[in-house]
């Protein structure tokens, strides 16, 4: 969808350099990742958009990996208050005690071997479905994990662009 059919991408682009940036903020935590998408504005697509973001994500080095994901709380315990948290970690809601102490176990295992808080992208997904994927991945290598952490960061970039653009007007 170009900018002139997507009225979202139209003001994105034509927003104030701190108003875009802090909507960005809000999408990564990562200073790197949203300088360089504000760097590349205004964008012809939504595509445009997708592309500039997996490429700035790409280049994330791993302090600004560490940033970005220092804007994620633990799956299981969105941010009080935060609607995309909340609305994102939605497969968490009616999960049973069980399920809840067993992920917040197996987050804190996470958290002391990785050094930072498990990440994926938890739209659409269960509980039950976030568990195996923490227990697969807790073995990982460090390297390993931190490529998965990237493209799971990427997928959520997405998700979180797609809903900036597509946002009705203020």
């Amino acid at each position: 969808m170009t900018a002139l059919e997507n009225p979202g991408l139209a003001r994105f682009n034509a927003s104030e350099d701190s108003a875009a940036d802090t909507a960005l903020r809000e999408v990564c935590a990562s200073g790197a990742w949203a300088s360089k998408i504000l760097a590349q504005r205004p964008y012809a697509g939504t595509e445009a958009l997708f592309a500039a973001s997996d490429t700035a994500t790409a280049e994330l080095t791993a302090e600004d990996l560490a940033e970005a994901m220092a804007g994620h709380p633990p799956i299981g315990r969105p941010k009080p208050g935060d609607p995309t948290s909340s609305r994102e970690q939605s497969g968490m809601a009616g999960a049973s005690e069980d399920l809840k102490a067993e992920m917040l176990e197996l987050n804190l295992a996470y958290q002391d071997r990785f050094g930072h808080v498990f990440l994926i992208c938890a739209t659409g997904r269960t509980g039950e479905q976030m568990r195996d994927a923490l227990r697969e991945r807790i073995g990982n290598s460090p390297e390993q994990e931190r490529e998965i952490v990237r493209t799971e960061l990427g997928k959520i970039n997405r998700i979180r662009l797609t809903r900036l653009v597509e946002q009705e007007e203020a």
